[in-house]
């Protein structure tokens, strides 16, 4: 059975702290005036999708709902599912600093103290994958959410363990379409604005 619906992520613009390269879960960090500016040239990679009244779901963090207005995407649902990893203990921290007590640290990998495991982020992407895009799904839907947790659902979207998501970018204000082909869950496309760090930088979070 060939399914007719689609899952876009869309990433919220760039903040200082997604710039710098901290880790940003549950704190609340307004758009930089380039991130502004790149949640404003979202219809320009959502256009070609041809989305026809999609069901739009945002993370409940100020950077996400407002990169879906300056997108000029409708809100339908705030769903805390989509907020980012939470960091705990490492929030506001760069994974450089980190490997300063933690050589070779990754999200994927090691520990977050005080935070998720990436266990507990496959079961809350799985969760909201059931939930927007289970049996009898029509519509296509619109995720506005994070970095490393639209990775994570990219990962989980095709069935993969989690930590594949090591292994897929998420620029600041970047669309991922989720479709399928014939009987299996793909990855489509991925295209934004942003881009990769160089060697000598700190990754993009």
């Amino acid at each position: 059975m060939t399914e007719n619906f689609r899952v876009v992520l869309v990433r919220h613009g760039e903040t200082a702290w997604s710039a710098s390269g901290r880790h940003t879960g549950r704190t609340e960090v307004a758009l930089t005036e380039e991130g502004i500016e790149q949640a404003r040239r979202l219809p320009q990679l959502l256009a070609p999708l041809r989305l026809d009244d999609p069901l739009v779901i945002a993370s409940p963090r100020a950077r996400a709902l407002d990169t879906a207005r300056l997108a000029g995407l409708a809100v339908d649902a705030v769903d805390d599912r989509l907020a980012e990893w939470d960091y705990g203990d490492y929030e506001g921290v760069t994974t450089t600093e980190i490997r300063k007590a933690v050589p070779g640290w990754t999200v994927w990998t090691h520990p977050c103290p005080g935070g998720e495991t990436a266990a507990q982020v496959a079961a809350r992407a799985d969760a909201l994958l059931r939930s927007v895009a289970g049996p009898g799904a029509e519509r296509d839907v619109v995720l506005v959410g994070h970095g490393h947790f639209s990775r994570a659902l990219m990962a989980r979207w095709i069935d993969a363990d989690v930590t594949l998501g090591a292994r897929v970018a998420m620029p600041t204000a970047a669309v991922a379409e989720l479709g399928h082909e014939h009987e299996y869950r793909v990855v489509c496309s991925v295209a934004g604005p942003g881009r990769l760090p160089a060697p000598h930088e700190e990754p993009i979070r």
